[in-house]
């Protein structure tokens, strides 16, 4: 993704901000901006530019901004950000179109019938307990979510390398053997 793209989103979430909420954002950089340089601060716009000309704001480092949206009640915008890193992410190291057709089906599978083991999943494609608790909070209430996001981690983590062959090996390495089954199936059957 373009720099321009990423400031097109930045400018679309300043001006979804109401003047409470820069406000709140305003109070929870003061560490990271010091207070004289946010009395100055009049607009979302101006707020991003700042954290960007101290490093903590760039179309690869959107951490802190998403962090501080979730912290002011807007997880909207929050998963707009998320949302752009993830595509920004994926359009450069993907597997052929192919492989990205069958991890698509994949993750639908998968998502539909994986339910509450998901962690388990989660452990044997190589998550940490932390990155597990992190995937789980984006969507607590909804298990189907919650295996799409893991999955949508694994394939960011994996890049060219995601491949159907490692998920299935995974689902049979922690028993999910009916799920694996389903997925070579739905595989085969697609012409995948």
């Amino acid at each position: 993704m373009s720099s321009s793209q990423f400031n097109k989103i930045l400018l679309d979430i300043s001006n979804q901000l109401s003047p409470d909420e820069l406000d709140k954002l305003k109070f929870l950089c003061r560490d990271v901006i010091g207070k004289k340089d946010l009395e100055k601060i009049d607009s979302g716009h101006r707020l991003f530019q700042v954290l960007g000309e101290r490093c903590k704001l760039s179309a690869d480092n959107t951490k802190l901004l998403s962090n501080l949206l979730d912290g002011i009640k807007r997880p909207d915008l929050s998963e707009k950000l998320n949302s752009f890193e993830s595509l920004s992410e994926y359009s450069d190291d993907q597997p052929d179109e192919a492989e990205r057709a069958k991890l698509e089906i994949a993750t639908q599978l998968i998502a539909e019938n994986l339910g509450r083991n998901w962690r388990k999943l989660g452990r044997k494609l190589g998550f940490s307990e932390v990155k597990l608790e992190s995937i789980s909070l984006k969507h607590p209430t909804d298990l189907e979510e919650t295996v799409i996001e893991l999955l949508k981690e694994w394939r960011k983590s994996r890049g060219a390398q995601a491949q159907t062959k490692e998920l299935i090996e995974a689902l049979r390495g922690c028993q999910h053997n009916l799920t694996a089954d389903k997925l070579e199936d739905r595989l085969a059957n697609s012409g995948s």
